[in-house]
């Protein structure tokens, strides 16, 4: 056989041995060929790997483009140099906003990076009586995706509690449909702080993976009850690392992003991960074997994920194994640095100039109730997680108005133009300075999210995110510090990572200009609007107790 490119001299990383041998590899056709030592071919274009680390491209299984705040063809020249050759996306984000035709549209771009999707299964995450969305995926949406071999799993399934408890919810029924249309096919759960019989009727109903925030305990748990676990950042504490290692778990888990923001794609994506799992004490043999071997066969990707004969030549080169610093990246055998970017992107006009919400006055902002104090329901605002703990407090009333003493306000306001509702919050551990932000990033109902401790800086936020029809607009002392524009359907945008990254760097240090503190700040606010995330969120119909799927009232008791 002749072969179009050999590389020579390299440690190669064997997924079956999982050790590195030291050999050439030949690819034919884009594909992995022939892997021996001093393989010949007089045509065949010649790479010297200088004892370089040659491993297969990285796979991320579970992610959500939407949340790079880009569209598939933006983000994939942005993931491709971090090696990152093959996705498996949820676009549940977009499908909330712009339902089938908004997955459609992320599906019809074509990209250099190899994008599978999962079947938004939770859209909205709760239901129609808890939230309002832009779309809805039903039954017929469903069955017409699964004809779509892009299509390779159920995304996350949220609603644990119509999947377990209400067998007629459309949840259910959903997944009833794909056991039946694919019956081999993944069925991904979302189920932070499940556990006994809890997590294992989750686990009956066929759901088998988790991509949630871990303990020690909830690894095992999982695990042992056979559930396959996609580990990302804010799950890598050194106790969840060394459980994995302890209990010898790599066959069952992988690495995933979830969730890369625009600014922070620009230094890194999956690769930070397989590095610090090295960091953390890892073999670094496991580290890359759980950023591709187990991830492919997760998703029944059988034709990547491996450097062996018929796979498709998606490969790194590595000279520092040991920090996992990249020197070059291939996608089926061609050098990734050398793609020309496209960037004209058709972007049709259904998904611009989608926010329909009133202008707000700062009359809108004001809760207004008689008496003299109030019993509240606060969300107190946890540091290290998107979680909030809800809390009561009695406060004032002054003057007809209640008074939020140090919490902050959170407003929702309906944006498809479907009801024109207004829900009004408090919220704990917030913004501690005098000012606003106001978003459509909100998720995942992407309603309009305002929060502020000053009203006309609210009324200024708010108004500034109309104008622009979608993105973050950060305001203080009555002037606007900081915004990014999501002219897409109000949470994407057709720039370039770079610009876009930069809007999203200067919006995120105007939010700690604030004095709000967290891990990371801009999805701590987009979470608040969760209504599948403990423990008490807000949607444009209210307060929403997650755990119970129930609406609760702002104000309790009045005296």
């Amino acid at each position: 056989m002749t072969y179009d490119i050999i590389v020579k001299n390299c440690w190669v990383f064997n997924s079956f041995l999982k050790k590195f041998v030291f050999n050439d590899v030949a690819i034919k056709d884009g594909k992995f060929a022939y892997i021996a030592s001093n393989i010949d071919s007089e045509s065949a274009k010649i790479i010297d790997g200088n004892n370089a680390y040659m491993i297969p491209g990285l796979i991320d299984i579970h992610m959500h483009i939407e949340s790079s705040m880009s569209i598939p063809n933006c983000f994939a020249y942005s993931v491709l140099p971090w090696g990152t050759t093959t996705v498996v996306a949820d676009p549940h984000e977009i499908a909330n906003v712009a339902g089938k035709e908004g997955i459609l549209f992320f599906l019809s771009q074509k990209t250099p990076l190899d994008i599978y999707y999962g079947i938004p299964s939770s859209v909205p995450a709760t239901n129609p009586d808890l939230e309002t969305t832009g779309g809805i995926i039903g039954i017929d949406e469903v069955k017409d995706l699964l004809d779509d071999p892009r299509i390779v799993c159920l995304g996350e399934v949220m609603n644990f509690h119509d999947v377990c408890y209400k067998p007629d919810s459309l949840s259910a029924n959903i997944i009833k449909i794909c056991k039946e249309k694919r019956f081999q096919m993944p069925l991904e759960g979302h189920c932070p702080k499940i556990d006994g019989e809890k997590l294992q009727n989750f686990l009956f109903q066929g759901i088998s993976a988790d991509h949630t925030h871990q303990t020690y305990k909830s690894v095992y748990e999982k695990i042992t009850n056979g559930m396959f676990l996609e580990i990302q950042r804010k799950s890598m504490t050194q106790d969840v690392i060394d459980c994995l290692m302890e209990n010898n778990f790599y066959e069952y888990f992988c690495f995933v992003t979830d969730d890369v923001m625009a600014d922070k794609l620009r230094y890194g994506h999956l690769n930070e991960l397989v590095a610090l799992a090295i960091k953390m004490g890892m073999p670094k043999e496991m580290a890359i074997y759980c950023a591709t071997f187990t991830p492919a066969r997760r998703m029944h990707l059988e034709d990547r994920g491996a450097i062996v004969p018929g796979r498709i030549a998606d490969f790194i080169l590595l000279k520092d194994i040991d920090n996992f610093k990249i020197d070059k990246v291939y996608k089926r055998g061609i050098d990734v640095s050398t793609l020309n970017y496209e960037q004209a992107i058709n972007i049709p006009n259904k998904f611009l100039n989608t926010l329909h919400c009133k202008k707000a006055n700062i009359e809108d902002f004001k809760i207004k109730i008689e008496g003299n104090k109030a019993l509240c329901n606060i969300m107190a605002i946890e540091p290290h997680s998107t979680f909030t703990t809800h809390q009561q407090r009695w406060l004032n009333i002054k003057d007809g108005i209640l008074d939020k003493d140090d919490l902050v306000m959170i407003t929702i306001f309906e944006r498809y133009g479907k009801s024109n509702d207004i829900a009004h919050g408090l919220v704990a551990n917030a913004i501690k300075e005098s000012g606003a932000i106001a978003s459509s990033w909100a998720h995942d109902h992407h309603n309009v999210l305002v929060l502020g401790t000053d009203y006309e800086d609210m009324v200024i936020a708010q108004n500034e995110l109309l104008k622009m029809q979608g993105g973050i607009v950060v305001v203080k002392d009555h002037k606007i510090i900081a915004k990014c524009i999501l002219e897409i359907g109000g949470i994407v945008s057709s720039r370039l990572i770079e610009e876009l990254g930069k809007d999203l760097e200067n919006v995120r240090e105007a939010i700690k200009e604030l004095g709000y503190e967290h891990d990371n700040e801009i999805m701590s606010i987009a979470t608040l609007s969760l209504l599948v995330s403990p423990a008490l969120k807000i949607s444009d119909k209210g307060l929403v107790l997650t755990k119970e799927q129930k609406i609760i009232n702002l104000v309790e008791e009045v005296r």
